[in-house]
């Protein structure tokens, strides 16, 4: 057995699940190695001016910007990465540059740059003066920053969670890490903000899950849990507030304060959610639709060593031609997936698992099932189909709105 601490302490989670059991579990369920080397450039390290030579990135994606003002000045917006992490960078158009590197952008995928830091309020980017095309030898997916957490320890978490829920729930989630486990334990979670690295969505499905069994599982009433979480959020909060107090620029990072503005939406969901306070909720329902909240981003994002098995399985008689021609890139969105988004795919993977896999579950929990998937933004305005109307769909945005800021204050991600 073994316990994991979570959420500043307030949560403690055990995980049962003896040797014999984990081995098979990876055995059936294997995770590849990802790159933890520490070292290597990353732009958190550097300082503004300080100058780089020839650091080997991967292109994420560019376009053609011009500055604001009377007199607009052209240049290349662009975005690279490395195992280390993600950054912004430009090119201006001097020397007729933007005519010289737009083809070689257009054309391969990763570069060795050399250039400038830039930091301006905080934000650091680069300044790109040379762009140089490596036509072999660099392996792209390895320019992709990753989780510096363990893989199989989160995958034995996460069938943890599952082997504990009822039928029909398990065999819907069954069904889909049987299909999609290849791709869902390296896809990010996100392009920014939170998890925006291979193995973020993993890593943040599991956080959901533990937050999730707390409040239903190991406290007595999910009010009251879900009023300890907030009230450890408000703890956190004033330390962070009295923390930029003391710094050298007091006030001046108030935007990027991790829990900024979070307090009252809490409890606005919290109120929202006391209105089904005679429903008790469904464990079972929750880990499934937790599960499939984000599992449409196995579609909404691209990166190179994507795998394709998703489209082709909600889109069977479709021609999936153009997806072998894609260009090699770092995480970004996905053509067409940006033309769904993650939560209709979310909802649209869940119906197709039940339908193929003839699974036999009420009318009743499969509309609860794909309301908690539609509504777990919350709010329209932030990307919910539908805002919470069940017991479960409030928990889960709940739980997936601390999962989402609280692994911005992890110091590894």
């Amino acid at each position: 057995m073994s316990v994991i601490e979570y959420f500043y302490g307030l949560i403690s989670t055990e995980i049962t699940m003896t040797a014999e059991e984990r081995s098979k579990i990876l055995k059936q369920f294997p995770v590849p190695s990802l790159s933890k080397t520490p070292e290597g450039f990353s732009i958190d390290n550097q300082v503004h001016g300080e100058s780089f030579n020839e650091e080997t990135f991967l292109l994420v994606d560019f376009s053609i910007e011009k500055t604001q003002g009377s007199q607009p000045r052209p240049y290349l917006k662009l975005r690279f990465s490395n195992h280390l992490g993600s950054y912004s960078a430009k090119i201006w158009d001097n020397d007729g540059a933007i005519d010289k590197y737009h083809p070689l952008l257009q054309e391969y995928s990763v570069f060795k740059l050399s250039g400038k830091i830039e930091e301006f309020r905080g934000f650091k980017s680069m300044t790109i003066y040379q762009l140089i095309p490596c036509e072999n030898n660099e392996e792209p997916f390895n320019l992709i920053s990753s989780t510096q957490q363990s893989l199989e320890d989160f995958t034995v978490e996460l069938f943890e969670y599952i082997n504990e829920i009822e039928e029909p729930f398990k065999s819907i989630c069954m069904g889909a890490m049987e299909r999609f486990w290849d791709e869902f334990c390296i896809r990010p979670a996100a392009m920014g903000h939170h998890h925006a690295y291979l193995g973020g969505l993993l890593k943040h499905t599991v956080g959901l899950m533990r937050l999730a069994r707390y409040i239903v599982r190991q406290e007595a009433n999910h009010y009251k849990a879900v009023i300890k979480l907030i009230n450890q959020v408000e703890k956190v909060y004033k330390q962070e507030l009295w923390k930029d107090l003391q710094s050298e620029q007091a006030g001046s990072n108030w935007r990027n304060l991790v829990w900024k503005d979070s307090i009252d939406h809490l409890y606005t969901m919290f109120y929202g959610m006391s209105k089904y306070k005679e429903n008790s909720p469904n464990y079972s329902l929750i880990i499934c639709a937790i599960l499939y909240h984000d599992m449409g981003k196995l579609l909404e994002y691209h990166h190179v060593g994507k795998g394709t098995e998703e489209f082709k399985f909600l889109y069977p008689t479709a021609d999936h031609s153009s997806l072998s021609k894609r260009k090699a890139t770092g995480i970004t969105m996905d053509e067409l997936g940006v033309l769904i988004g993650h939560i209709p795919y979310g909802m649209l993977l869940v119906n197709k698992v039940i339908e193929v896999e003839d699974i036999i579950i009420s009318l009743e929990d499969v509309h609860a099932l794909q309301h908690s998937i539609l509504a777990h933004h919350g709010k329209l305005e932030w990307g919910a189909n539908i805002e919470p109307k069940t017991v479960e769909a409030f928990l889960i945005h709940i739980v997936d709105y601390l999962d989402s800021r609280y692994e911005r204050t992890e110091e590894i991600k």
